[in-house]
């Protein structure tokens, strides 16, 4: 059960390790300042603790989160929620990230100007060789990711601890102004931007086609070696980011830096890499990296494909390929530091009814709810997601007052208590249902 469980976590580490992952924590704690400790830790929950919950709560179903949420909230809404995430793990984020985080950290510094044509000659290659991989994704990539995945994971291992014995001591930066003001809430939501919670929704559905493949001789086995998994994937990231994080929050970076644009985990890693394993090691970082971000950008072009061709079978999964490519292409060309500014409040919107979904799940498997109570917490989170978005983008002062009138809204989390009172109203309410018994295949 052990070795089962800890196999599958290593897999699922593998699939998870991707661009986010390295570019955030450093940045969170170059910025975070004095108030690191309590930064980081709004971020692994987030970013650690959400996401390893999400991928427990729907590995427990092998049917996966669209039998979930279609149950006990509607068909359509599955369809409309599963649509939105796909798109932005897939082309509009994740995908684009994926290729410009290649760029940034590994083949910007060891171009003498870092031109717009760089990224764009970068991109169209690596774009090209994704797609032509993706139309016949074979076993032979899989096997590279695996073994790649945990060697670079490692080297960074080694490169925070040798970071964090050379510049340990060093006194971090001031703090950003929203890290004075809420430190822990801003944590929280920059552990939004790893997606990994948007991803464990979709990655729950390889995790349980992984572990029936190993098999199990009772219910009380599997589930057991899921919580195995659980811990397994999150004592890894939290060392990680914690150890990024660490390294960000100490290496010392030029004021000329910290005043431009440049975004400052790229930075950090790039730089770091340099000053503890010398120049060439850049070298080395730029294959590493590019191979890394590369398996997973193939792996979200055609998990994403097979889903819309599940979804709307009307187009082929060579036609669904073709554009999420294009898509990719064309965004990550904007820059990373764009990428990441638009989709922040996209994923503001989605995480809080991702959370939401899972508390429901959770509880619903201890208690019985009522469908149209489960169906008025997810429309109370929807309401107040989307409208902290647009009082934040339009700068409603009115709406924005009254987000911040709600409880926990200083930490990020003004969904939180309505849809504790949403579930709550749900156990109260008579039509109360169930989930449903799985069985193992």
């Amino acid at each position: 059960m052990i070795k089962k469980g800890s196999l599958t976590g290593l897999l699922l580490f593998g699939i998870f390790f991707g661009a986010g992952n390295l570019i955030f924590p450093p940045t969170l704690g170059v910025l975070s300042g004095e108030n690191f400790w309590p930064a980081i830790s709004g971020f692994v929950l987030s970013g650690v603790g959400i996401a390893v919950l999400t991928l427990i709560i729907g590995t427990l179903n092998p049917k996966g989160y669209v039998d979930e949420i279609s149950r006990k909230i509607a068909p359509w809404f599955a369809t409309v929620y599963l649509v939105a995430l796909y798109l932005s793990i897939g082309p509009f984020f994740a995908i684009p990230r994926t290729a410009t985080t290649a760029y940034e950290v590994g083949i910007a510094p060891l171009l003498a100007t870092n031109s717009q044509w760089g990224l764009l000659i970068f991109t169209a290659v690596y774009f090209i060789a994704a797609y032509l991989i993706s139309l016949n994704p074979s076993k032979i990539l899989d096997l590279v990711g695996r073994i790649l995945t945990p060697v670079f994971a490692l080297l960074i291992v080694v490169l925070v601890i040798l970071g964090a014995t050379k510049y340990g001591s060093s006194s971090p930066a001031a703090a950003s102004a929203t890290y004075v003001t809420s430190a822990f809430g801003t944590g929280f939501l920059e552990g939004y931007n790893t997606l990994d919670a948007l991803a464990s929704v979709a990655f729950s559905v390889i995790a349980v086609e992984t572990m029936n493949q190993l098999g199990f001789a009772s219910k009380k086995e599997y589930v057991s070696t899921i919580w195995i998994v659980g811990i397994v994937v999150a004592l890894g990231f939290s060392a990680l980011y914690i150890g990024l994080g660490f390294l960000g929050n100490h290496f010392p970076i030029p004021a000329e830096v910290m005043a431009s644009e440049t975004n400052k985990g790229v930075y950090v890693l790039s730089q770091a890499t340099q000053a503890i394993f010398g120049s060439t090691a850049q070298i080395f970082l730029a294959i590493m990296v590019t191979m890394t971000c590369f398996t997973t950008t193939v792996g979200l072009i055609v998990s994403t494909s097979e889903f819309f061709v599940k979804t709307f079978p009307q187009l082929g999964y060579k036609v669904y390929a073709t554009l999420f490519t294009l898509i990719g292409f064309g965004i990550a060309n904007i820059g990373l530091s764009a990428i990441i500014s638009y989709s922040v409040p996209v994923l503001q919107i989605l995480y809080p009814i991702t959370i939401a979904i899972v508390l429901l799940v959770i509880v619903n498997r201890l208690v019985p709810l009522s469908k149209i109570g489960m169906q008025l917490t997810i429309s109370l989170v929807t309401i107040i997601a989307f409208a902290t978005i647009i009082a934040d983008q339009f700068k409603l002062e009115g709406i924005h007052q009254v987000i911040q009138a709600l409880p926990f809204a200083e930490a990020s989390l003004p969904w939180l208590v309505p849809a504790v009172v949403g579930i709550l109203f749900s156990i109260c309410m008579p039509d109360g249902q169930t989930t449903e018994e799985f069985t193992l295949e």
